[in-house]
């Protein structure tokens, strides 16, 4: 965080009003446009995908098709936690804490999952460490992080099930990440915001992310 913070300007409750006013007609424009990108993302065709895709689960082993336990969507977080890490990626970590209470994914007819490449000791262990409860399954041994062209960085990836067949209708990785993180929502509310270098006006040096901690370790 830099050493000298620009605070806004001091107005009265009228100018403030005006000037808050002013802002909101700017945001329903942006609430339009992600309506309408949100529209064109729920029309972008899918890809079919091998539901038998093996899991390694605390419940056993599992298939793709398995891990939607009925409902029509899945969305699947893959996280960066390899064979052999002792500590998840902390961004990772962020996501994960932000993750709600999944009942509400539930009623509108999506699970939600997270995978990693570790093996499943491995990613018990770290749940352990983190207080998790969020269902988290083991790609170890499977081409699924390869298959979803995940490599060894994170991603999102969203399936659709029509009866016991699977398909793939979306990914993102890099920026498409904050989506999920209402952390990151919160702090753009802020007058300084997330207080990284690229932001305008913002008062922070530091460089996108490099803040992240793991809940336990600020």
């Amino acid at each position: 965080m830099g050493e000298t913070m620009t605070l806004p300007k001091i107005v009265s409750p009228e100018e403030w009003q005006t000037a808050r006013d002013t802002l909101l007609v700017k945001e329903k424009e942006l609430t339009k446009a992600q309506d309408a990108l949100a529209a064109e993302r729920r029309r972008l065709p899918m890809v079919r995908f091998d539901a038998k895709y093996e899991f390694d689960t605390p419940a056993g082993p599992k298939s793709l098709l398995d891990l939607f336990e009925g409902r029509r969507q899945l969305i699947v977080y893959h996280f960066m936690l390899h064979p052999g890490d002792e500590v998840g990626c902390p961004g990772c970590s962020l996501v994960v804490d932000n993750i709600g209470h999944l009942a509400h994914l539930h009623a509108r007819d999506v699970t939600l999952t997270v995978v990693a490449p570790a093996t499943l000791a491995e990613i018990e262990r770290y749940k352990t460490r983190m207080g998790w409860t969020v269902p988290w399954v083991s790609a170890h041994g499977s081409e699924f992080t390869a298959d979803c062209g995940v490599g060894g960085g994170f991603g999102i990836s969203v399936f659709l099930r029509d009866g016991d067949e699977v398909f793939r209708t979306y990914f993102t990785t890099g920026r498409g990440g904050d989506q999920l993180v209402g952390t990151l929502r919160y702090l753009d509310l802020t007058p300084f915001g997330r207080q990284e270098d690229w932001e305008e006006d913002s008062p922070g040096t530091d460089a996108p992310s490099s803040w992240w901690r793991r809940h336990n370790e600020y």
